[in-house]
């Protein structure tokens, strides 16, 4: 399966991966990322390599097989990174890479119910071993609760109104499809089609996407080496905002800023790429004068 990691170049040359040291990827997707940095940390570097998604492991051992035990795949989020790591026996790494939102692969795999594109059930999670699905949300939650999510996780203007359409259509039928949903939701002038927000806020719901992220940046502190470096790969506000703010909460005593605004893919990058057009990379490095907490602890200096 061809797959070209986003901003490849520009976390290559951020991360700065040498001879020996040891990384994770938080979201290791298909590996393309993975693959990169494997190359450089040889001939004993290590990677620990997160995913959610069971098929995306499954495909990232397949093309990461070379490797061998060079690396260490955790089907868990990232969210549990310094636990995964205390487990292990790694008390710190050179570098974390978090490449966020989801794959391609999930758009184009139907059965996921990532897109409205094609008819598929209403699922969106990324982690099918548990967790509530889409279709729950959609049919059990109430106007307030729906209208909420659409607004604040999809930003989408008409937040209220389409949630009343839905609750509206679910007395009638129950919701079960993308396609359903899609055309519940209904069809407005503009190059964004209406559905296409609200697919976005049901599934950072579904997964907590916003939560798992806040909650796993302070561990960055406690799992980074000095001179080790954070990239975060953000598409929308949503995402990159909270990134910004916690770098910019621990500038000075515990991280540098290395990218003063976010990098972004060029014009031909994104020809080549299209998923890269709206990517934003920040990197930061571990500096000295903030310690290193057991998993167990309470990180006093989180924002």
């Amino acid at each position: 399966m061809n797959h070209i990691p986003v901003l490849a170049n520009e976390v290559m040359h951020w991360l700065d991966p040498m001879p020996n040291q040891t990384f994770v990827d938080g979201t290791v997707g298909l590996g393309g990322h993975a693959k990169l940095i494997l190359e450089k940390t040889g001939p004993n570097g290590k990677l620990i390599a997160f995913d959610r998604d069971a098929n995306n492991l499954a495909q990232a051992k397949k093309n990461l097989a070379k490797f061998g035990e060079r690396v260490t795949f955790i089907h868990d989020s990232y969210g549990t990174l310094k636990q995964q790591l205390y487990d292990l026996g790694v008390t710190q790494v050179d570098g974390i890479l978090l490449d966020l939102g989801f794959s391609s692969v999930h758009i184009e795999d139907p059965t996921r119910g990532f897109s409205f594109q094609s008819e598929g059930p209403l699922d969106m999670r990324y982690d099918t071993r548990s967790g509530i699905t889409a279709e729950e949300i959609v049919n059990t939650w109430s106007v307030g609760e729906l209208g909420s999510i659409f607004r604040k996780y999809g930003e989408e203007r008409h937040a209220h109104k389409i949630a009343e359409r839905i609750v509206e259509a679910r007395q009638i039928k129950r919701i079960q499809t993308t396609v359903e949903l899609a055309n519940i939701i209904g069809k407005r002038t503009g190059p964004l089609h209406p559905a296409t927000r609200v697919f976005q806020a049901l599934r950072i719901a579904v997964n907590n996407e916003l939560g798992e992220l806040e909650q796993t940046l302070p561990q960055t502190l406690d799992t980074l080496a000095v001179g080790g470096r954070l990239a975060v790969i953000s598409f929308h506000s949503l995402e990159d905002r909270p990134v910004k703010q916690f770098m910019k909460a621990h500038q000075g005593k515990e991280l540098a800023i290395l990218t003063k605004r976010p990098l972004t893919a060029t014009e031909e990058k994104i020809k080549i790429n299209p998923r890269s057009r709206s990517a934003k990379l920040r990197v930061a490095e571990r500096v000295g004068g903030y310690e290193i907490q057991h998993p167990h602890q309470t990180n006093d200096a989180s924002p």
